[in-house]
């Protein structure tokens, strides 16, 4: 899964100890092994959510308003507003929070886990905090219209099950792939929302492609600590040189997908078959080339939440 970091040194230093850290703080907490600070708890809690990824659940929702609007007087709603804050924490909190409970043992291979992102620490304010998450995901379809239920509903349920057991799609190959495609499913909640009717069918099929490309990307730098774990993903299944082309084929036609909805959306699109391409005869170590995609992400994201702006809003209106 698309996964992050914080910065080098972890922001919890992977509870490098318990009661020293219980100590050094004020507040406490029990779990069963000592005491520990509040302040350290919620501040795990924010590496859990891979803050630098977040806008890859809360920017389809940005994208999905404004591409479901018939005016920009409907861009900013409580509901919409509701849906943007949900997704961009507290759903984060749920889909992590499950991810790592269920890495746990597997994680403890993995090197991302040394540096940019945070081991399972299985609190009970940890656990508390992602039940909530997911239950405030179940509230949100109290503020939204049947239409959307289906993506809500979709989001919840691949979000569990590609850690959980008894179905752990991310443990089979082609599956850890196309179940990614949640990530798209709040901007698809998003856009029946405020629209009231479903998504283009081709953009919703561009979208899951995307997402299954940038799974599978983000899984090539995890092929060794996977296989050492005895973890088997579409990318160990692939190898690397394989994996590359399996995400060139989905770029290729999420783009493709995109130009038959409007061809400055697939031209758009087309930036990320060049960029693998660019990786893999390159010198660039992928390791190295899956933490710019936060970035290319955002400036992409971006452009498509203001070509569907100036969609209800012309650009000669807002240049005048």
């Amino acid at each position: 899964m698309s996964e992050s970091d914080t910065d080098r040194r972890s922001a919890d230093d992977h509870a490098d100890n318990d009661d020293d850290t219980a100590r050094s703080a004020g507040g406490s907490e029990t779990d069963g092994t000592g005491r520990r600070s509040l302040a350290d708890s919620l501040r795990y809690l924010l590496v859990l959510s891979r803050p630098r990824f977040w806008l890859y659940l809360a920017g389809p929702v940005a994208v999905g308003v404004t591409y479901g609007i018939g005016d920009v007087s409907e861009l900013f709603t409580p509901t919409t507003v509701a849906l943007a804050a949900y997704f961009l924490v507290p759903a984060n909190v749920f889909l992590y929070g499950v991810n790592d409970a269920f890495d746990a043992d597997i994680d403890e291979l993995n090197p991302k886990k040394e540096d940019r992102e945070a081991r399972w620490r299985g609190t009970r304010l940890v656990a508390v905090a992602v039940v909530a998450a997911a239950a405030a995901g179940l509230a949100t379809f109290a503020i939204t219209p049947r239409v959307a239920w289906p993506y809500l509903a979709g989001f919840l349920l691949l979000g569990a099950g590609y850690s959980s057991p008894p179905v752990r799609f991310k443990t089979t190959p082609l599956l850890d792939s196309v179940s990614n495609g949640l990530y798209i499913l709040p901007g698809a909640a998003a856009y029946a929302t405020v629209s009231g009717s479903h998504p283009p069918l081709a953009a919703l099929a561009g979208a899951w492609l995307w997402t299954m490309g940038m799974h599978t990307f983000s899984a090539i730098p995890d092929i060794e600590p996977d296989r050492a774990a005895g973890i088997r993903t579409t990318a160990t299944l692939l190898g690397e040189g394989r994996t590359y082309w399996y995400c060139l084929a989905c770029w290729v036609l999420a783009a493709v997908a995109f130009a038959t909805v409007d061809l400055r959306l697939g031209a758009l699109l087309g930036v990320y078959p060049v960029f693998v391409a660019w990786v893999a005869t390159s010198s660039v170590a992928v390791d190295r080339a899956y933490w710019w995609f936060p970035a290319l992400n955002t400036a992409v994201g971006t452009l498509l939440a203001m070509g569907g702006l100036w969609r209800v809003y012309p650009l000669t209106e807002v240049l005048a």
